[in-house]
């Protein structure tokens, strides 16, 4: 998870720190809570073995004694007090990671910020701007939906899916891609109110939110899901635990031959998600390993 970008100059202040991972999501979700989203940009990743690392960036001297407070209500003082702040160069964040920032090219899709508009060639064109959510096609889970994507809808013209739901959407990207390839009417949603507020922006601003329905929720219970389904295909970028968890929904809620792309794995979590969607009639069509992480295409046979 990671929320909005600070403002775009300011000496940033960053402090780290591991745990397991419910804990530190725990932590995360709290320092979302309480923190100015202005000034704070707060991210979640996983380690080694089975530590996670919750990494605080900050705009404000001031913010740090905050910090400290929700992560001891959060996850208890001990850990607070090994919270240790570095100071960095002074920078336009904004504007570096725009500069640093290339065109990612997937299949018939290229996903870029605004600084390289008009200069994409004959490709469909997603624009997510550094500074907004997890999603701007770089990391391998993304870039994996995304060239999955592409292979199902090149394999079933004319039939390609129409129904299209976005389990954790981000920013937006592979519902717009969705939308934009073919032309599919695409329920996304996401649990953190931030990524939604980015995902809404991102539809506007690439052209798709009269195609994209878009919902705050956790799972897939609510009425949006129960009106719009059957779905012929899901993107679930997420992580193991949720993605286990929703294998049974998931197959309520599913057309008969319709797809499951399932990424936020690492390579050796691959074969745990796909017992569990076996076990719920799914097949394994294939498999995308990008820079340690791997995206399965599942189907869901007649």
């Amino acid at each position: 998870m990671s929320n909005k970008a600070p403002r775009s100059s300011f000496a940033t202040i960053v402090a780290r720190l591991s745990a397991d991972e419910a804990t530190a999501m725990r932590i995360a979700n709290r320092l979302a809570e309480h923190l100015d989203p202005a000034t704070t940009t707060i991210g979640t990743f996983e380690g080694p073995g089975q530590d996670w690392t919750v990494e605080i960036c900050l705009a404000a001297r001031s913010d740090q004694g905050a910090v400290r407070d929700v992560v001891a209500r959060a996850a208890g003082k001990r850990l607070a007090r090994k919270l240790m702040f570095e100071i960095l160069a002074e920078r336009d964040r904004v504007r570096t990671s725009l500069e640093n920032l290339r065109p990612v090219e997937a299949g018939r899709f290229v996903v870029h910020g605004s600084h390289n508009r008009g200069h994409l060639g004959n490709r469909i064109s997603i624009e997510i701007e550094a500074a907004l959510a997890f999603g701007t096609g770089h990391h391998g889970t993304t870039r994996g939906c995304l060239l999955a994507l592409d292979r199902i809808f090149k394999a079933h013209r004319p039939r390609r899916p129409r129904r299209v739901l976005d389990l954790g959407t981000g920013t937006g990207v592979l519902a717009i891609a969705a939308a934009k390839a073919v032309h599919a009417r695409v329920l996304a949603s996401d649990i953190d109110p931030i990524a939604v507020t980015t995902a809404r922006e991102n539809l506007r601003r690439n052209g798709t939110a009269p195609r994209v329905m878009l919902v705050r929720a956790a799972g897939v219970t609510g009425r949006a899901f129960r009106a719009r389904a059957p779905f012929d295909l899901v993107l679930a970028n997420l992580l193991l635990a949720p993605l286990r968890r929703l294998a049974f929904p998931l197959s309520r809620l599913l057309a008969l031959n319709a797809y499951a792309i399932l990424s936020g794995l690492l390579a050796r979590q691959a074969n745990a998600a796909l017992t569990a969607y076996a076990a719920h009639g799914f097949r394994l069509e294939h498999r995308i390993t990008l820079d340690g992480w791997t995206t399965l295409v599942l189907r869901r046979p007649s």
